[in-house]
């Protein structure tokens, strides 16, 4: 995930590029002079970037709250103005995210290792080794309960306290907190080699689902 991210951002440091190429001059007589970029390629950059602000430091960092203040709109200003300070402010969460500045660099390396975790799920699952993929998948999903644990301040415990404790400070909702269980009873079936108690679907269902919480819960 680290590499895809670090990818992502070069790809819009370039296009931000792009955009800056389209400056231009417009005069009126109300207004003068102005200086703006095309709009449509600035609402494009502009919302891919808010997106991966988002997911590297989380709705709550300075870097998305400086972001979302540089996008309101300027009475009396061009658009290469407003241009210029979003630019400012990828800068700035570029340079942070290169040198491991950012509060949720540990959440990224986690979900590194998650991602490599359920691909190899994936290949046991599709190689027919339903019973590990779903161990495996287990262990992922706990284990991220530990992490949503530590960023809300909640005490560990095992998977069920967790889960409860989780749900209670609001984190998720009681639907989540049922899947979760679900996911877990099926984890310990497969732990204990108790194969009549779920299937193979089961097991295809219980990957992308916990795959979808990963990417919901701890995308920052």
């Amino acid at each position: 995930m680290n590499n895809k991210l670090s990818k992502r951002f070069q790809e819009l440091e370039e296009e931000m590029g792009r955009v800056g190429e389209t400056k231009h001059v417009t005069h009126s007589e109300m207004f003068g002079k102005s200086e703006h970029v095309d709009a449509e390629a600035l609402l494009e950059w502009r919302v891919k970037v808010k997106n991966l602000i988002v997911k590297v430091c989380g709705k709550e960092s300075e870097h998305y709250e400086a972001f979302k203040e540089k996008e309101k709109d300027q009475a009396f200003t061009g658009s290469l103005s407003k241009y210029r300070e979003l630019k400012a402010v990828f800068k700035a969460t570029k340079d942070d995210f290169d040198g491991g500045y950012l509060a949720s660099y540990k959440s990224i390396v986690q979900a590194e290792v998650f991602d490599t975790e359920l691909e190899q799920a994936y290949e046991l699952l599709s190689s027919g080794y339903y019973v590990a993929a779903a161990v495996i998948c287990g262990v992922v999903l706990e284990t991220a309960l530990r992490e949503l644990c530590d960023q809300s301040g909640i005490a560990y415990g095992k998977l069920d306290k967790m889960n409860a404790d989780l749900a209670k400070a609001g984190i998720y909702n009681k639907i989540v907190q049922k899947q979760i269980t679900a996911h877990a009873g099926l984890r310990n079936s497969a732990a204990h080699g108790n194969q009549s108690e779920f299937s193979k679907q089961d097991v295809e269902q219980m990957l992308p689902a916990v795959e979808q919480f990963l990417s919901v819960h701890l995308a920052s």
